[in-house]
């Protein structure tokens, strides 16, 4: 008989495309030898069934059947709460075809919901300000998602209320994930009778368990994907109801989550509800669960995984003799069982990154394991998903970016990288080119020099739509300290390159660094003012500095002159100050620096503003409710680090590319008699325009020789020292002195590139 095995991702992700986890995990297992029978492998995102499960005609009248129930107990609702009940006929009759309309199924109820005369309303209409403002530019569609996106947030504040406080679209019960460092409060939670948002995810789960076989057999192992917080207190629940309904099942536990936040897990309690927690990259710790599933295996050779013994004690089993699988061969992530065409495309604010992040379909794909950079003293580089680096090929991850496109039917790729490295980027956009793919995709990036305009220009033509980045702290100072490597005239720089490519930047900032003082803070406002000012970048988001226990300065607070206060200091069971449960949010005190909490807000409006283009004429201190010291950033500092020029000649080994149709050659004669001479005319036929570059004839015709060497066509693409080796060979002159002439920079203006 096959062994069996069920995915889950739990409530609550995303709601516009599948967390990844579980499709790596089954992809890898697909390429897997399996004997006796084989290995059935299924997955399920219940946090999108669950959303879909309650926001249905049968899903709103349960909530306004319990929310009925609670009125006559003790709930006392809000003026907004009663007028969404009172509006109930309204929700009813409209949430499916909305449903329907952000499932991108039902498009024509835009010009409805649009006039605002469709939807019912309560307090997030309040917040528009100013729609044509906000929406002007973005059309029809996108005004009606943000207003749908609106009217599910209205009905989400009447759940939270009424019925259940955990509630959440891409969270479930966050707070009591986050920083848990004792098990008590969740433990007290999973004991408390289950809401309607429990009973809907618990009765999918039953279909899971009994149907998701094609012998109609529950699952021998459930792996429960814990990427964030949000998403644990849903798979307790349902850990809890396996362990209840199905005990023969064993549950395994792993994801961003536990990788983070359970490293020293020393909790019994957590084991009534699971079997095994996983450490790390999933596919060497559930291969070796499922083989001591299948009995293959002693419990004392697994890999780096969690249980508790029959004394009742956790212990952390890693006696498995296999390496980690290496990610050549960790196979094509695979979406099947998931209803693609089921997710939400919602538009919840303005900001243009997030937006991406909320918006549409994308496949999920990874250039490299880990960060090549992995200085970053804020960033957890001593845990193995940032520390060991290990990159694939720009061949194979073509491959995989071809089967995904045959599964999904989806061109968009995410790809998902803690920092994607510049020349793999470049060795991709050139393959995507040669096999003519055509894909939209987005990724994270430091702002490294290695960015430079021609590089940005070859992202673009194959398909790069954005990038983000930490400029984190804009002080150079800070910067230092965090050892990011990078300088603000250096992000400037870079930024720039892209934004003239056509690719949107967003910059992470960073507020809250150990010894930031007030000013640097203030100066930091006005690094980002005059970014966005300079129009190089076009999103941001201002996320507070914090320590967490396995960072640079988590782990040596002392260097950066803060105290590191630790979680249950002095509380019985305590090792190390450390909980038996989650440990990796820290608190901190930080004697040098200001008071911190001061400027979130104040931080918060300025980018908004400056994200729609307005503000930047507004004095720094119109953003704060208190004094603030003057700027010390010159006013001009961006526009003169964009002007400085930081291009070096390029390297030898820099590759010469020339996109686009072969160019078309025409001699033509000008003058007369003895002043007359014979001009190349190259005709470049581009998607948008022609463009003519005039050049000496003998030279044009060694360059339409050149042609086939330097297309994306090209077998292997041409590097500059063998261009260079071509070019004199075929006695034009000095190569250095071609590369000051006029012909070579109307060539570049043209599109070629060297990268």
């Amino acid at each position: 008989m096959p062994l069996r095995l069920l995915l889950i991702t739990p409530p609550f992700t995303q709601l516009n495309t599948p967390y990844p986890a579980t499709a790596y995990l089954a992809g890898y297992l697909k390429t897997l030898p399996w004997p006796d029978g084989g290995l059935q492998v299924r997955q399920a995102d219940l946090g999108i069934e669950t959303i879909l499960a309650l926001f249905s005609i049968e899903g709103l009248t349960k909530l306004f059947n319990d929310v009925d129930k609670a009125v006559l107990g003790s709930i006392e609702l809000t003026d907004n709460s009663l007028r969404i009940v009172r509006l109930r006929d309204d929700y009813l009759a409209t949430i499916e075809p909305t449903i329907r309309f952000l499932q991108h199924k039902n498009p024509t109820l835009a010009h409805a919901i649009a006039t605002r005369s469709y939807l019912p309303e309560a307090n997030r209409f309040a917040e528009l300000d100013d729609l044509e403002w906000a929406f002007g530019t973005m059309g029809l569609q996108d005004k009606a998602r943000h207003l749908a996106t609106l009217y599910l947030e209205d009905l989400s504040d009447l759940i939270v209320e009424a019925i259940d406080p955990h509630f959440g679209f891409s969270r479930y019960a966050e707070r009591l994930g986050r920083s848990a460092a004792h098990f008590d409060e969740l433990h007290e939670a999973l004991q408390q009778p289950k809401t309607l948002i429990g009973n809907l995810l618990l009765t999918l789960l039953d279909q899971k368990m009994t149907s998701h076989t094609p012998d109609g057999l529950p699952p021998d192992l459930v792996c429960l994907s814990v990427p964030f917080p949000g998403n644990l207190f849903g798979a307790l629940l349902c850990g809890q109801h396996i362990k209840t309904h199905y005990p023969g099942v064993r549950v395994v536990m792993g994801g961003g989550y536990p990788n983070t936040e359970l490293r020293t897990l020393a909790e019994p309690r957590l084991f009534d509800f699971l079997d095994f927690v996983s450490l790390d990259d999933g596919e060497a710790p559930l291969r070796s669960l499922l083989e001591h599933v299948n009995g293959d295996r002693l419990i004392t050779q697994l890999k780096r995984t969690f249980y508790r013994n029959d004394a009742g004690r956790v212990i952390f089993g890693n006696g498995a003799p296999e390496k980690d699988v290496p990610q050549r061969e960790v196979g094509t992530p695979s979406y099947a069982d998931l209803a693609l065409d089921t997710y939400l495309s919602v538009i919840e604010v303005t900001n243009p990154m997030h937006r991406l992040w909320s918006d549409g379909r994308w496949n999920k794909l990874t250039l490299a394991h880990g960060c090549y950079w992995g200085k970053c003293s804020f960033c957890d580089i001593s845990l193995d998903y940032i520390a060991r680096y290990e990159p694939v090929t720009a061949n194979l991850l073509c491959n995989r970016i071809e089967t995904l496109i045959a599964e999904t039917g989806q061109n968009g790729f995410h790809f998902v990288d803690e920092a994607a490295p510049p020349a793999l980027m470049r060795d991709l956009a050139l393959e995507i080119l040669r096999r003519r793919l055509t894909v939209v995709w987005w990724t994270n990036i430091r702002f490294e020099s290695t960015f430079s305009a021609d590089l940005c220009q070859l992202l673009k033509l194959s398909g790069c739509i954005a990038v983000s980045g930490g400029l984190e702290v804009a002080s150079d100072r800070l910067l230092e300290k965090m050892k990011k490597g990078v300088t603000v005239a250096q992000v400037a720089r870079v930024a720039e390159h892209f934004t003239a490519a056509g690719i949107m930047v967003h910059a992470y900032l960073m507020y809250g660094f150990p010894t930031q003082t007030m000013q640097e803070t203030i100066d930091s406002l006005e690094m980002v003012r005059q970014l966005f000012g300079a129009g190089v970048v076009q999103s941001g988001f201002w996320h507070r500095f914090a320590m967490t226990a396995h960072s640079p300065v988590g782990l040596h607070p002392a260097l950066f002159d803060v105290t590191r206060i630790d979680p249950v200091a002095g509380r019985d069971g305590a090792v190390d100050g450390l909980g038996p449960f989650a440990n990796n949010d820290l608190d901190h005190h930080d004697p040098q620096g200001a008071d911190h909490d001061l400027f979130a807000e104040g931080l918060r409006k300025s980018l908004f503003n400056f994200m729609h283009g307005v503000g930047f004429d507004f004095p720094l201190k119109s953003w704060f409710d208190f004094p603030i010291p003057a700027t010390t950033i010159p006013k001009k500092f961006i526009e003169r680090a964009i002007a400085e020029t930081d291009e070096k000649a390029p390297r030898s080994n820099a590759l010469v590319v020339w996109p686009g149709r072969k160019p078309d050659l025409e001699v033509v004669t000008q003058g007369h008699g003895k002043r007359k001479t014979q001009q190349a005319e190259l005709l470049l036929a581009r998607r948008q325009d022609d463009l003519v570059v005039d050049m000496p004839v003998d030279l044009g015709e060694w360059l339409i020789s050149m042609w086939p060497k330097l297309s994306t066509q090209a077998p292997a693409p041409l590097p500059l020292a063998q261009f260079r080796t071509e070019f004199e060979t075929a006695n034009l002159g000095s190569f250095t002195n071609f590369l000051t002439s006029e012909p070579w920079s109307d060539w570049k203006e043209a599109g070629l590139l060297v990268v």
